[in-house]
């Protein structure tokens, strides 16, 4: 209990701060349930409490909380044979991201955060202004969506945007979408856990004092994200997550 009373001294955190913390532990929440491109407001903000590199590892234990429920809510949406023709070059991406971004100065964190939210971004919208090209069922495409998630995961917590490409360009159903990409974060953000106690060393008692402070805002957020989800027609949400994704690389740059 002392730690948890102490753990605010030790980050110096003010209330003003601890209450952008919660904002961001909600809207992580209200993310998972469903509602895309959304990584990059959830980053910028734990970014402006914590720092860019401090942050990611104070948000790994929220990230998998609400991996649990998306899972569980969504688990009979998944589409297996998507998510395993991803998962090997996710995986691939995260190691290659634990060695690079291990010693990165913070400044160039930032910057290539930035730069990858800004290309995702061009990327996805370009997608789908193209309504009659082929589906790339191609090795080479899932390869390079996958490495680059499991970089920019590793680094950033951002594979979100080259998820969101990957999907959208395999055109699939609102559910099964949200579904394959929930257990695909939910594998993804355990295997990470890990690497950033052993050897980031960004969690730890300390900052999981911090989630256990805001959990219940990743809980609100889902409840309210599922109930959104719900009324949210198929090309309407194709358009929310590319509008999302946008004003997200715009808010890097400004934080």
């Amino acid at each position: 209990m002392n730690d948890l009373l102490t753990v605010s001294d030790q980050y110096d955190i003010t209330v003003f701060e601890w209450a952008i913390a919660f904002l961001a532990a909600f809207t992580l929440g209200f993310s998972k349930a469903g509602i895309k491109g959304l990584g990059v407001v959830i980053v910028t903000l734990m970014a402006l409490v914590f720092g860019g590199k401090a942050s990611t590892g104070v948000i790994i234990p929220l990230l998998i909380t609400a991996d649990i429920l998306a899972v569980i809510y969504y688990n009979r949406s998944a589409d297996w044979k998507l998510l395993f023709k991803l998962l090997p070059w996710v995986l691939t991406g995260i190691f290659v991201g634990m060695y690079v971004g291990k010693d990165m100065p913070e400044e160039i964190f930032k910057q290539g955060m930035a730069i990858i939210i800004l290309l995702t971004v061009a990327m996805m919208f370009w997608w789908d202004r193209q309504k009659d090209i082929e589906i790339p069922n191609n090795w080479w495409f899932a390869g390079v969506m996958g490495l680059g998630a499991g970089f920019t995961t590793m680094v950033g917590n951002l594979a979100g945007a080259f998820s969101n490409i990957f999907f959208l360009a395999m055109r699939v159903p609102k559910q099964i979408f949200i579904g394959t990409a929930a257990w695909l974060f939910f594998i993804v953000n355990i295997v990470k856990l890990p690497i950033h106690i052993y050897v980031w060393e960004t969690v730890s008692l300390e900052t999981f004092a911090i989630n256990i402070r805001l959990i219940p805002g990743v809980f609100l957020g889902f409840y309210i994200g599922v109930k959104v989800v719900e009324k949210i027609h198929e090309e309407a949400y194709r358009k929310m997550i590319l509008i999302l994704t946008a004003f997200g690389a715009v808010m890097i740059f400004l934080k």
